[in-house]
């Protein structure tokens, strides 16, 4: 072993061998050290910020410390009732891409995608695609809920082209999760905002998920000019095995200023007498849509846990 560590940032890893980004643009592979594993417990995760060393001069090189993380979106570990597995760390902002048309948005699906990013406390920017094969106004009154909720919105076109700048400047030096249907034009928006770049997403297939719950990939890709994006197809699958059914309330930020101003404690915000939230509701302070998808979520939690 010699020298000084470098520091670097894991983008993915097969068969115990992990590709590591470093700040002279080099990537590495490095297989973590048995030691290491034994001494923190830590699992490596697709984000992480590492050291790297040789283990001897002129040698391999090898993870030798990962330094704490400062964000991370989780799953519950196969097969497991308790315990996760991280599917991407030291992330800074939620991505959700969603288009307009083709394919029609599914408003229960972004919201799923808000909440999970809620749940993981990180930052949430909505994208949605392919605004030139809409009007202006159907596209802000789909909009409009979330905007309500304090959400960013980006309306964006590679046509157009519409809104890149405004994307690009958000995706500058962070670390950013990227996900959103296939189809929805992800790919198209990173190509076009980095010309000539041939940036890919959604390379582990769709399919390896679905039906599955056995294996969420992500792998980060490094931008031209700063920052990263971390493609997770398997998004929807995680978060919520980490969110209580009485705690899904608070992963919609419009509900935070109404949630301990209810008639009674254990409030479940639908139609109870002296409920706050459903009353933000009736003032049109919440949108019936983001309620609707509240109401939903808490159901499906409520199955997950046993309560009827």
């Amino acid at each position: 072993m010699s020298g000084e560590p470098l520091r670097g940032i894991v983008l993915g890893g097969t068969g115990g061998v992990w590709q590591v980004w470093t700040p002279d643009g080099t990537i590495r592979d490095a297989a973590i050290r048995g030691r290491l594993k034994q001494e923190t417990g830590i699992k490596l995760a697709v984000g992480d910020d590492v050291d790297l060393e040789h283990d001897a001069p002129g040698g391999a090189w090898a993870i030798s410390a990962i330094h704490p993380r400062r964000s991370q979106l989780a799953r519950r570990a196969p097969g497991s009732r308790f315990g996760e597995r991280v599917v991407v760390a030291n992330v800074d902002q939620v991505i959700v891409v969603f288009a307009f048309v083709k394919p029609e948005p599914h408003a229960r699906m972004i919201d799923r995608f808000l909440v999970i990013a809620e749940a993981n406390g990180i930052a949430a920017r909505l994208v949605m695609n392919k605004c030139e094969l809409v009007d202006e106004r159907s596209a802000r009154a789909f909009a409009a809920p979330y905007v309500l909720a304090g959400y960013p919105v980006d309306f964006t076109s590679v046509k157009g082209p519409v809104g890149l700048t405004t994307l690009h400047d958000a995706l500058a030096d962070r670390v950013s999760a990227l996900s959103g249907p296939s189809g929805v034009g992800k790919s198209s928006l990173l190509n076009a905002i980095y010309p000539g770049s041939n940036l890919r997403v959604g390379e582990i297939s769709a399919s390896v998920n679905k039906g599955r719950h056995t294996t969420v990939g992500a792998k980060l890709i490094p931008l031209p000019d700063g920052g990263f994006v971390a493609d997770t197809p398997g998004l929807r699958e995680v978060g919520l095995w980490g969110i209580g059914m009485a705690n899904v309330a608070s992963c919609f930020p419009e509900f935070r200023p109404f949630l301990g101003e209810c008639k009674f404690q254990d409030c479940a915000h639908n139609t109870e007498p002296g409920c706050a939230v459903h009353g933000a509701v009736t003032q049109r302070k919440i949108s019936r849509e983001r309620h609707t998808s509240y109401l939903m979520l808490r159901a499906e939690l409520a199955e997950t846990e046993g309560v009827y």
